[in-house]
């Protein structure tokens, strides 16, 4: 069975539309600071600190320092647990409907 911790972690980190957004912002760049991740998304700084911290513990983004500045970068692998739980109920509803299918064959000829 799959662990349910980092699972919980990584759903209750992208929950948030707001950190969802964030993470995407992170996501489509290749780095990409504080600074302009709060530049035109109508949240404060001290707001995106908060969802990065919540990404940083989810193990979706990583920090890189350099100087003043702090670089994000995605995680990709951070999603690992959820794409594997995925898969497993992937698995089960592609059964679900391929019984269904089977059924409503054997009803309606």
């Amino acid at each position: 069975m799959i662990e349910a911790a980092p699972i919980t972690t990584i759903m209750r980190a992208l929950a948030d539309p707001t950190r969802r957004a964030v993470f995407e912002r992170i996501a489509n760049a290749d780095e990409i600071t504080v600074v302009e991740l709060t530049r035109g998304s109508g949240v404060t700084q001290g707001a995106i600190s908060q969802h990065l911290k919540s990404l940083k513990q989810a193990g979706l983004v990583t920090e890189r320092p350099e100087g003043r500045n702090v670089y994000y970068r995605a995680q990709p692998e951070g999603l690992e647990p959820l794409v594997d739980w995925m898969s497993h109920y992937g698995v089960f509803w592609r059964e679900r409907f391929a019984n269904l299918r089977t059924l409503l064959k054997e009803i309606d000829p």
